[in-house]
């Protein structure tokens, strides 16, 4: 149950410094910034990973899910419309 309380934290904490890196509008809400934050940190950790930065099993850094998650917001705004 911690783990699962403390990668909500963390994906708000990311999707909140994501929302504010990224200019323009961006999706509203507690559960789209938390989701923005999980799967830009997804995002950076496979990308990462197919990159050569990241051993297999080894989760991004936070500087990498935070790019991720900006990654994210830029395609949301470009496929979204």
């Amino acid at each position: 149950m911690g783990t699962i309380i403390a990668t909500l934290v963390i994906g708000l904490v990311i999707g909140l410094l994501a929302r504010l890196i990224t200019p323009g509008p961006t999706p509203r809400g507690i559960i789209v910034t938390i989701v923005v934050g999980i799967v830009g940190s997804v995002i950076a950790t496979y990308g990462g990973q197919a990159l050569g930065l990241y051993a297999p099993g080894e989760p991004a850094s936070f500087f990498g899910s935070v790019l991720g998650a900006v990654v994210l917001l830029v395609l949301v705004r470009l496929f979204g419309r």
